[in-house]
C-alpha cells in the first residue's frame, strides 16, 4: 500500500458524537473526557435533516446548518483543542460557509485559536434545471473523504462540510493519518465499514439491538449507553470498542446489526470506494471489543447520488378513537360518513385501522382500536380545517363512543425524497482552508459500474427433525431502516461464544438461509405484497439482507406509513411465528 506507507502505522482512534440532528447534546462532550481520541466526528444529516434544513435556509440565507453543533462546541471547543483532538463533522448541511464562519466567531469570543476548514461543493440547487431535477427544494450531492483530507493536511483543528457520505467524516481522518492514495481500495473500504459501524452513534453499543433485553438481564447497563469509536490501523483494519467505563456493549452482534443497517447488497457504494461487505470478517477482541478485518475494496461508481427533497403538497390527517364491540362496523360507518360529506376529494385518501383493541380489556385504552384518515393533494385548500372539521362534525351523529386524539387543524407542508444521480466528473468538491485558499479535489480517476454481486449459492439445509412454532425473534436479531421510499431489513443469527455455540450458530445459519426466502418474507410481511424485494446473502456475517422497494412512498416526510422510516419493520419480522426445528432452539 503505497500511500500507507508515508505515515504513522500507530491506529487512529477515532470516535463518534452524533448519529443524527438532535443526537445527546453532551456526547461530544464524553468522548474527548472519556479517553484517548485522535478524532471525534458527527453525523448530523439524513434525508429528513436535509429538507428540514432547507426549510431554514429558504426563511434566512444564513441558516442551513445544524445548530446544536455549535452549542456542543461551546462547551468541548476548548477541551478538544487541550487534548490534541480534532473534530470533523457534516453538520454544515447546506451551508458549510456559513458554519465556519460561526465556528470562528464562538472561538474569538471563548478566546481560543482555533483553524477551521470546509468542504463544498456538493449544493447543485443553483444547476438544477441543468441536471434535470424537477423543482427541488434542495439537492445535494454525496462528496468523499478527500476534501476533509485536505483540510486536516493544512492543519485544520475543525472541518465542518455539508453533504458528505456518513461514513466519509471517519474515512477522511484515517486517510489523513496514513497518508493513503486514492487507490488504497481495501484501506479505504475497511475505514468505510469502520465509518458505516460508528457513524450511527450508539446503535453499536446496544441501541435499538433487538437482543437488548438479554443484555440487560446479563447485567449491561443501557440506561447511557457510551458512543462509539473506532481504533483504524494502516491496512484499513479497525476495533470497534467504546471508553472504558461507559454504558452499552460492543460485541460482534452489536457490529453486525449496525453493518446491516441502511445497506443494499454486497457492494456498498462510496464516492472513493466500493465496500464489499460480503468481504467483512468479525471476531471478538476481548470485552468490549470486536475486530473488523479481510475487508475489500474497489473503485468507485462513476456517478455521485444526490439528495433531492421537494415540496410534495399538503397533508392533514384526524385519527378516530374506537372502542369496544364492532369495531369493524364502527369504521365502516365513520369512514363513509366522512368520506361522503367531504366537499372537495383531495387527491390521496388513506385509511388505516390499527387493531390495538382486546377483547374484555380490563382498561378503556387497552379496549380501544385507531382508525386514521390522512389526506394530501397539491392545494393545501382542499386538504385544510373543512376536512378535519368535516370529521369532527360527525361527533354526535357517527358510531357509540365517538372520539378524535386531536382537535381539527390545517393542512400541512410534506416533503418528497427522491435519489438522483449525476457524472462525478460535474460536481465540484472544494476544500476551503482557513486563509481563504482553495483546493479543488480531483475525481476518482478509476471507477468501476455498481453491479450486483452474483448470488451466492445457500448452503446445505440442516437435518429438520421436529419443528416448534415460535417468533423467528427466537434465534435471529434483525436491523431495518429507510433509503429514500425503500427499506431494508438485515437478519442475522447470533455469532457463537465457544466452539460449540459456534457450531450451533452455523447450523442455525444454514436453516435461515434456507428457510427465510423472499416468498417466506412476503408471508410474514404481507405489507409487501405487491412490492418488489430483493434477498441478499452475506455468509460471512451469517446475515442476509432483504431490500423491500416502494414501501415508504415517497420518504420520510410523506409519511406514507405509521412506521415511516421502517425503523421496527425488523421488529415486526421477528416476532412473526415460523417453524423452527426445537434443535436449533435456545
Amino acid at each position: 500500500m503505497s500511500g500507507a506507507e508515508g505515515r504513522t502505522r500507530e491506529p487512529v482512534r477515532i470516535g463518534n458524537c452524533s448519529g443524527f440532528y438532535g443526537d445527546r447534546h453532551a456526547a461530544m462532550r464524553e468522548m474527548i473526557t472519556g479517553g484517548d481520541l485522535d478524532y471525534v466526528t458527527g453525523d448530523y444529516l439524513a434525508e429528513l435533516t436535509m429538507l428540514i434544513l432547507a426549510r431554514d435556509r429558504a426563511k434566512a440565507p444564513d441558516r442551513g446548518y445544524a445548530k446544536t453543533f455549535l452549542t456542543q462546541l461551546e462547551e468541548s471547543l476548548g477541551l478538544a483543542l487541550e487534548r490534541g483532538v480534532k473534530i470533523v463533522a457534516n453538520a454544515g448541511g447546506l451551508n458549510p460557509a456559513g458554519l465556519a464562519a460561526a465556528v470562528r466567531a464562538l472561538a474569538q469570543r471563548l478566546g481560543l485559536s482555533v483553524n477551521v476548514g470546509h468542504v463544498e461543493g456538493d449544493d447543485l440547487i443553483a444547476r438544477a434545471d441543468e441536471f434535470g431535477f424537477d423543482n427541488p427544494l434542495s439537492a445535494n450531492a454525496y462528496l468523499g473523504a478527500w476534501g476533509i483530507v485536505d483540510c486536516l493536511n493544512a492543519g485544520a483543528d475543525v472541518v465542518v462540510t455539508g453533504r458528505v457520505t456518513d461514513a466519509s467524516v471517519i474515512v477522511g481522518p484515517a486517510a489523513a493519518h496514513f497518508g493513503w492514495t486514492r487507490t488504497d481500495y481495501d484501506a479505504l473500504a475497511g475505514a468505510v465499514a469502520a465509518g458505516h459501524v460508528i457513524e450511527c452513534g450508539t446503535q453499536a453499543t446496544g441501541g435499538n439491538f433487538a437482543f437488548f433485553a438479554e443484555l440487560m438481564r446479563g447485567g449491561v447497563d443501557l440506561l447511557h449507553p457510551g458512543f462509539p469509536l473506532a481504533e483504524i490501523s494502516a491496512d484499513g483494519s479497525s476495533v470497534i470498542t467504546k471508553h472504558r467505563g461507559t454504558g452499552g456493549r460492543v460485541s460482534t452482534d452489536t457490529v453486525t446489526a449496525q453493518l446491516l443497517y441502511e445497506i443494499g447488497g454486497a457492494r456498498y457504494a462510496n464516492p472513493d470506494v466500493t465496500l464489499r461487505v460480503d468481504s467483512v470478517t468479525l471476531t471478538a477482541d476481548g470485552p468490549d471489543r470486536v475486530r473488523i478485518s479481510g475487508v475489500k475494496g474497489e473503485p468507485p461508481p462513476p456517478t455521485l447520488k444526490v439528495s433531492l427533497n421537494s415540496v410534495g403538497g399538503f397533508r392533514n390527517a384526524m385519527t378516530f378513537v374506537l372502542t369496544g364491540l364492532d369495531i369493524e362496523a364502527k369504521a365502516d360507518l365513520v369512514r363513509r360518513q366522512l368520506e361522503s360529506s367531504l366537499r372537495v376529494k383531495p387527491a390521496e385518501l388513506e385509511w388505516t385501522l390499527a387493531r390495538t383493541d382486546h377483547p374484555d380489556a380490563d382498561t378503556e385504552e387497552s379496549a380501544s382500536a385507531l382508525l386514521r384518515c390522512v389526506v394530501r393533494d397539491p392545494d393545501p385548500a382542499n386538504v385544510g380545517r373543512h376536512f378535519s372539521s368535516a370529521a369532527v362534525e360527525l361527533a354526535l351523529a357517527s358510531y357509540p363512543g365517538f372520539t378524535t386524539t386531536a382537535p381539527p387543524g390545517d393542512g400541512q407542508v410534506y416533503g418528497v425524497f427522491t435519489p438522483g444521480y449525476v457524472d462525478a466528473t460535474l460536481v465540484p468538491h472544494v476544500a476551503v482552508h482557513a486563509d481563504g485558499t482553495r483546493t479543488d479535489i480531483a475525481v476518482a480517476t478509476q471507477t468501476q459500474a455498481l453491479e450486483p454481486v452474483p448470488a451466492p449459492a445457500p448452503p446445505e439445509p440442516p437435518a429438520l427433525g421436529e419443528t416448534r412454532r415460535v417468533p423467528l425473534g427466537t434465534i435471529a436479531g434483525a436491523r431495518s431502516g429507510d433509503k429514500g421510499g425503500d427499506a431494508n431489513v438485515g437478519v442475522w443469527v447470533r455469532a457463537g461464544a465457544s466452539e460449540a455455540t459456534e457450531g450451533m450458530a452455523d447450523a442455525q445459519w444454514q436453516w435461515l438461509a434456507n428457510a427465510l426466502t423472499v416468498e417466506k418474507l412476503r408471508e410474514l410481511l404481507p405489507e409487501t405484497a405487491g412490492l418488489s424485494v430483493t434477498r441478499h446473502l452475506l455468509p460471512n456475517l451469517r446475515a442476509m439482507n432483504f431490500v423491500i422497494e416502494g414501501i415508504l412512498g415517497k420518504g420520510v416526510a410523506h409519511q406514507a406509513r405509521f412506521d415511516p422510516q421502517a425503523k421496527g419493520l425488523g421488529e415486526w419480522l421477528r416476532s412473526r411465528h415460523i417453524e423452527i426445528p426445537k434443535g436449533l432452539l435456545p
